[in-house]
């Protein structure tokens, strides 16, 4: 992975470039915290289109993480040409918004409506979805992810054998995670994705909908592409314990195998032993450090290290842990693009979670390059 920080239109990019045949580079596009927020988001807007043009690549899913989605999501563009996530998670850096963009050279995606967009390969990103109807935890999910099956299906693939990542965001997860959960296990049994199979590598954290009615946000990635052969499922059993013996239902990474790359997908991932009990209790410091530990882990089953990693997002309950995790993020990993946001754990005692995503250089004649 070949890193990289510029300055464009006024605002900080950290840009991870991937440089083998199709080209991938993952952003983090963080605005300058002493301009009014007209500035900051027009900036950050304007950023996003000048790295695309240097690049010679074009965006194919940007999420914007606000500090006040309902009141800035105005000032976002009415209309993008890829898919778009909203979501309020406030940056911890000052910033009134940040952009994760994933940008790819001779990317042809085009709209398919609520919220998704798919590509002549068969890939499908799924973007805020504002046709189900807000409702409570449950339903929503239920319906956000019978939407996505739908899609899928009609294009001649399953959610089972082909969603490769989802995401859900949650409004006072503390009371509303356990309908994502329940919901979630509903739609999985009637797809026969079960702890005898396999689930879907997910991140299921607090974050507001700009619109207050919705308590669940999702966003989806499937890839139609794929056989069940370029798939591996990582569980880090070292550290971790099997989601579903605390009735979740999510893989704790996924690694897809390409003919010139692997992509390896970490869930959000928490300070955990491989009993399903909270490392360290009340200590950020650990909890840090046993989250990242956790991640190496995942990391070298899928045979990635962290310098193979693209982009992360950590999520902190505690908007005063913000500096002593900094601290130690950006002295570990001061390359990596990434963003820290307030967003609390989908488990009280959780005080930190990270996600991210690698991308490493494979040859595998067996395969299509991606």
């Amino acid at each position: 992975m070949r890193y990289s920080e510029i300055k464009l239109s006024g605002v900080n990019v950290r840009l991870a470039h991937f440089d083998i045949n199709r080209k991938e580079a993952h952003a983090m596009i963080t605005c300058d915290s002493t301009c009014d927020v007209n500035t900051q988001i027009k900036n950050l807007v304007c950023a996003i289109h000048e790295l695309g043009s240097r690049l010679g690549m074009k965006p194919v899913f940007k999420r914007y993480v606000l500090s006040d989605a309902s009141n800035q999501y105005h000032l976002l563009p009415k209309q993008e040409q890829c898919a778009v996530s909203v979501i309020q998670q406030s940056p911890l850096d000052g910033a009134k918004a940040v952009c994760m963009v994933l940008y790819q050279s001779d990317s042809t995606f085009s709209n398919i409506g609520n919220g998704a967009w798919a590509d002549c390969s068969g890939r499908f990103w799924m973007g805020d979805d504002v046709s189900v109807p807000a409702s409570d935890s449950e339903t929503m999910t239920i319906s956000y992810l019978e939407k996505l099956s739908e899609i899928l299906t009609s294009a001649g693939g399953s959610l089972k054998n082909h969603c490769v990542r989802t995401w859900f965001f949650v409004r006072d997860v503390d009371n509303n995670y356990s309908g994502v959960v329940t919901g979630r296990n509903k739609v999985f049994a009637r797809h026969d994705l079960t702890e005898k199979t396999h689930f879907i590598a997910s991140t299921g954290i607090a974050g507001n909908s700009p619109d207050p009615k919705r308590l669940v946000a999702f966003n989806a990635f499937a890839d139609l592409s794929l056989r069940g052969e370029q798939i591996k499922f990582l569980y880090g059993k070292s550290h971790l314990n099997p989601t579903y013996e605390y009735g979740v239902a999510f893989e704790r990474g996924t690694a897809v195998d390409y003919g010139d790359r692997r992509h390896l997908y970490i869930s959000g991932t928490a300070s955990i032993n491989n009993k399903g009990e909270i490392v360290a209790p009340g200590d950020i410091v650990a909890q840090t450090d046993r989250m990242l530990e956790n991640i190496s882990v995942l990391l070298n089953e899928g045979d990635c290290s962290w310098s193979d990693v693209a982009h992360m997002i950590v999520y902190l309950r505690d908007i005063s842990d913000y500096n002593v995790v900094s601290r130690i993020i950006d002295n570990r990993f001061p390359d990596i693009p990434k963003a820290i946001v307030l967003a609390p754990v989908c488990r009280p005692g959780w005080l930190i979670e990270t996600e991210c995503m690698a991308i490493k250089q494979i040859e595998n004649n067996e395969y299509e390059p991606f």
